[in-house]
C-alpha cells in the first residue's frame, strides 16, 4: 500500500543563510501594516542575534496620520500630519539601530506605466485595504519576476486582509522555488497568489465601503480593535517559521476572532 507523502514546502536558500540583509517591501502602514513592521522589528533584531543577515525594510504608505488612525493604529497624537510611513519607520530605526526607508508614495504604476523605483525586493508584505490594489500588486510582481535573474529577485508576497471580525493571511512564491529532493515529503515548488486562487471573492468583496473614517469609533465599526494585532502576529510568525525551519506546512491561514476560530491553508 503506498502511503501518500505530506506536502511541504521548503523555502527559498537565499533567505536561510544570505550574506546581505533580506530586502522587505512593506506595503500599507495602516491598522495591520504599522503592526507588522513591529513585528518585523523583533524578527530582524532576533534573526541578527542568530548569526543571520537580518532585514532591510522599506514601507509604502502616501497616507497621513489624523485623530481617527490613533488607538488601533500604532501612532502617537504628536505624529497627527505625517505621513504614516514616515513615522514609522523614523521610530523604527531610533529604536533599533536600522536605515530601514519609508516611501510615501503608493506602490504602483505611474500614468505612463512605469514602476516607481525601489521596488525590487526579496519578499513582499501587503496590508492594503482594496481589491485593485492587491491585482496591481501582483501585476508588477509578475513584471518584476520576468526580469533578469539575481540576489534580490521577488521571492515571496504575503498578503493580509480582513473585514471587522475575521481575515486571512496568504503567503505566495513569485514564480516558483526550487525545492530540494525529498523521499520523506512531497515538495511544492508554487505557492499561488491571492489574486488567482481567490480572485473571486475578492471581486464580490470590493462593494463592501472604503471610505476613510472620521473617527476611532467609525474605524471600529469597520475593524475591530485587534484583529489587525492577531493577523500580523500570526501571518510574521508564518514568515519567522520559514527563516528558522527553512520548511512549512502551512501557506496562511483564515481567521475568525470572534469566536476565536483560526482554520490553516496547506501547503497543497
Amino acid at each position: 500500500m503506498k502511503t501518500e507523502k505530506t506536502k511541504i514546502h521548503f523555502a527559498d536558500n537565499h533567505l536561510i543563510n544570505p550574506t546581505n540583509p533580506i530586502t522587505v517591501n512593506l506595503i500599507g502602514a495602516g491598522g495591520t501594516g504599522s503592526k507588522v513592521l513591529t513585528a518585523l522589528m523583533e524578527m530582524n533584531h532576533s534573526l541578527i542575534a542568530l548569526g543571520h543577515a537580518g532585514l532591510n525594510v522599506r514601507l509604502w504608505d502616501d497616507d497621513i496620520v489624523t485623530e481617527a488612525n490613533l488607538g488601533r493604529q500604532r501612532f502617537a497624537s504628536s505624529e497627527t500630519g505625517l505621513h504614516k510611513s514616515v513615522a514609522l519607520i523614523n521610530r523604527a530605526n531610533r529604536w533599533s539601530g536600522t536605515n530601514w526607508k519609508a516611501e510615501t508614495i503608493k506602490f504602483e504604476k505611474n500614468s505612463l506605466g512605469k514602476l516607481p523605483e525601489h521596488t525590487g525586493a526579496t519578499i513582499y508584505m501587503s496590508c492594503v485595504d482594496t481589491v485593485k490594489a492587491r491585482f496591481e500588486i501582483a501585476e508588477i510582481l509578475k513584471q518584476l519576476n520576468n526580469g533578469n535573474a539575481h540576489f534580490n529577485r521577488p521571492r515571496y508576497w504575503m498578503d493580509f486582509g480582513n473585514s471587522q471580525h475575521t481575515g486571512q493571511v496568504l503567503l505566495s512564491t513569485i514564480g516558483t522555488i526550487k525545492q530540494p529532493h525529498s523521499e520523506k515529503y512531497e515538495t511544492i515548488s508554487n505557492l499561488p497568489m491571492v489574486t488567482e486562487e481567490f480572485a473571486e471573492l475578492l471581486n464580490q468583496s470590493e462593494a463592501k465601503d472604503d471610505t476613510p473614517s472620521c473617527s476611532l469609533a467609525e474605524a471600529l465599526e469597520k475593524q475591530d480593535l485587534y484583529v489587525n494585532s492577531a493577523l500580523a502576529q500570526m501571518g510574521c510568525s508564518l514568515l519567522w517559521g520559514l527563516f528558522r525551519n527553512g520548511l512549512t506546512h502551512n501557506r496562511g491561514f483564515f481567521l475568525n476572532l470572534k469566536d476565536f476560530r483560526s482554520q490553516p491553508i496547506p501547503v497543497g
